[in-house]
């Protein structure tokens, strides 16, 4: 049985479809990312006669709608989009929407004469041998009579010559585009797979993508939806443009949905900037107890998993579903409880967070315990704390990540999260995963190690100071003020045997700083600088930092996880200090987790 077809169709046909929704564009009310030249390229190209790459469409079952209505799109777009967009803003004159949601023309000139397309300037809107907009040519009623028009302005020009050119502008909407229809029975996994053998460029659709053109197909309600997630995404990391959705999309703010987002504009936390890929795979696990985005796809479709077929109930459901769990997801509070609840485990800053995937998981199941109302709201935070810091620890949703997201979720479902953690907590954060695992894992150099972060974010938890500080705390150098400090310096091990930056910049040599004391410190031995801090301790002039005595000096070391051989540690017994190190580091990572 054939999985698609092929034919082809002229550009105006394929524009009319657009204008009519029998196909479906979901990128249409997303800002443009194409700049005016690739708009200007693609029309040369039309105007060439050169290929322009397929349009692919995925048939969208016909399904009921809340209204009585009946969803109209027939096929939705699934790519070439930007292409399509590019057409429509050219040759029709539909405006596009820029980065800010506003609206905007993109103008192309051809110039007859020379047979050349470009950017519509101040300067090319002056000279007559210009047609200044390729779409009131197109779209003129007479082409005759644009052509007379033109003539008389340039007299002489050779007018065969210039005729043929505008003829053959003229029938760019009769450039004939390839369009690949795949079926709608087909699973993602084989759309994506018959995506990448046709797309030249290799580039395969994501899950979340077909998600966002299935969402998009299910009448209004879809189309807001499919907003919800968007502008939710945009507005998290550009507040600044709520006024200009507002404005621009007057009937989004209308639907209600508009407000369910407003607070974001006077949000400035950026811990958790989601995309919509992210806002899909946390309502599919939240709501569907589906890790694989390409399952609750086929949920949205209508499919019935246990007979395989096709179930217009079960479509309609899940996008009844699908928009409590968004609501859900982007409601104030439960955001921001949950962006607290991650920031309360010291995770305060996002250049800590080392997996977006096991932030994702960690709202998932924050709204799904929250939900199944068996814990209190201080149980929750706890356990989703904790299972979010031994996610990042174990790589847990690294590889395989939709699989292990499913495996999650479905157990946690059934046994419930406290049989669930412990059972992962005895298998995989053993003794041996401790003292073993985990101080051989940081055998790196990377100062992105999900180790070193969660270390840091240990220190943040537990309110350690700095390196030798006595007030600036682990915290507040994270926020901005400090720096990353080599406790062994690296100049002083590359002059004495030491070269390898592999080596010296191990994250076991890494302690967070203040820059007065890292600068003061410079290359010195550890033996040297140290000297200095237990001069002043003797004598209670300021020398580095601001240790004072015995006791405070000993507490430093201990919230940095800093062995006392640090103080005989040179170049020869630096592999010794290391080894050292990370058994304490992975030591005091142990006390933060157990002690969450």
């Amino acid at each position: 049985m054939a999985k698609y077809t092929v034919q082809q169709q002229p550009v105006d046909t394929i524009l009319t479809w657009v204008k009519t929704g029998q196909v479906a564009i979901p990128e249409m009310q997303r800002p443009f990312v194409w700049d005016s030249t690739k708009v200007r390229d693609l029309l040369d190209s039309l105007y060439q006669g050169f290929p322009v790459g397929y349009l692919i469409t995925w048939q969208s079952t016909d399904v009921g709608l809340k209204d009585g209505s009946r969803s109209s799109f027939k096929q939705i777009l699934i790519d070439g989009q930007q292409r399509i967009t590019a057409m429509t803003a050219a040759l029709v004159g539909q405006e596009v929407v820029d980065k800010r949601y506003k609206k905007k023309r993109i103008k192309i000139a051809f110039n007859p004469v020379t047979e050349a397309f470009a950017t519509l300037t101040p300067f090319l809107s002056k000279d007559p041998e210009w047609i200044s907009d390729v779409s009131e040519y197109v779209g003129a009623e007479s082409a005759y009579s644009a052509t007379k028009q033109y003539m008389e302005a340039n007299p002489a020009v050779d007018h065969g010559q210039v005729e043929r050119a505008l003829n053959r502008l003229s029938a760019i909407k009769n450039a004939q585009v390839g369009i690949i229809t795949l079926n709608e029975d087909l699973d993602i996994e084989t759309v994506t797979e018959i995506f990448i053998r046709i797309n030249s460029k290799g580039v395969p659709l994501s899950s979340a993508d077909f998600a966002m053109s299935k969402i998009a197909s299910h009448g209004e309600l879809g189309s807001n939806l499919r907003k919800l997630i968007d502008y939710f995404c945009h507005l998290a990391v550009a507040p600044h443009v709520f006024a200009d959705i507002s404005q621009n999309d007057p009937a989004f703010a209308r639907s209600g949905y508009m407000e369910k987002i407003a607070w974001l504009k006077d949000d400035s936390s950026d811990l958790f900037d989601p995309t919509y890929t992210d806002l899909i795979r946390i309502a599919g696990i939240k709501e569907f107890k589906r890790g694989q985005v390409a399952a609750l796809v086929s949920v949205l479709s209508g499919r019935d998993f246990e007979t395989r077929s096709f179930d217009e109930d079960i479509a309609v459901e899940a996008f009844d579903r699908l928009e409590r769990a968004l609501i859900e997801i982007v409601n104030q509070y439960s955001f921001q409880q949950f962006t607290m609840t991650i920031r309360s485990a010291g995770f305060i800053a996002p250049r800590l967070i080392s997996s977006t995937n096991a932030l994702n998981f960690a709202y998932a199941l924050y709204l799904h315990l929250r939900s199944e109302k068996t814990l209190n709201e201080s149980q929750v935070k706890n356990y989703v704390r904790k299972w979010f810091v031994m996610s990042i620890l174990t790589g847990r949703y690294t590889n395989s990540v939709e699989t292990a997201f499913d495996a999650d979720i479905k157990r946690i479902d059934e046994l419930g999260i406290a049989t669930v953690l412990d059972n992962v907590e005895r298998s995989v954060l053993s003794d041996s995963f401790w003292e073993v695992a985990l101080p051989m894992s940081m055998e790196t150099s990377s100062p992105r190690s999900p180790y070193f972060l969660t270390f840091q974010a240990a220190q943040a938890h537990l309110g350690a100071k700095g390196f030798l500080s006595k007030h600036i705390s682990v915290s507040n150098m994270i926020e901005g003020a400090g720096d990353i400090h080599h406790l062994v310096p690296r100049n002083y091990l590359a002059t004495h045997g030491v070269p390898d930056r592999g080596d010296y910049n191990q994250i076991a040599n890494y302690a967070l700083a203040e820059t007065p004391i890292n600068i003061a410190i410079k290359d010195q031995a550890p033996t040297t600088y140290l000297a200095r801090v237990d001069a002043q301790i003797e004598d209670g002039q300021l020398r580095l930092g601001e240790i004072t005595d015995a006791a405070m000096l000993q507490e430093n070391l201990a919230a940095n996880a800093i062995p006392e051989v640090l103080r005989s540690t040179t170049a020869e017994s630096y592999p010794a200090f290391l080894e050292a190190r990370r058994h304490l580091m992975a030591a005091y990572i142990r006390r933060y987790y157990e002690g969450l």
